[in-house]
């Protein structure tokens, strides 16, 4: 497995234990329907969270969350509407991005982007 590979594991993880740590129940890791996967799908108040994760191990060039693009979101979208429907979840849903980044000490640090797909218009 490539290093690359191997950090967005280590990121996925560090995810799901912020999630935990926070009060999220997770039900699914590494959700594929047809080319889509979804990282991360939890629990939280009888609301499903569907949580993409990105990771870089610097930003130079964009942050995280900046490379969540029209594309993606649709295609997470449409992997969580089968989700839902698959597991019969009659709950709301709500799309979130958690970034994993070293800090200037290099300790890897979590930013939780609440509803985040929100402010896109994936049409």
């Amino acid at each position: 497995m490539a290093n690359h590979n191997d950090f967005g594991k280590l990121a996925e993880d560090i995810a799901v234990e912020f999630l935990v740590k926070n009060g999220y129940r997770i039900l699914c890791r590494n959700f594929r329907f047809q080319k889509a996967e979804i990282d991360i799908i939890a629990e939280k108040d009888q609301m499903i969270v569907i949580v993409e994760v990105k990771a870089r191990s610097t930003d130079t060039f964009i942050m995280p969350h900046e490379a969540v693009t029209k594309t993606k979101i649709r295609s997470i979208v449409n992997a969580a509407n089968h989700y839902l429907e698959e597991f019969k979840k009659n709950q709301e849903a709500r799309f979130d991005i958690i970034s994993v980044l070293p800090d200037e000490k290099g300790i890897l640090s979590v930013e939780h982007m609440i509803d985040a797909f929100k402010s896109f218009d994936a049409n």
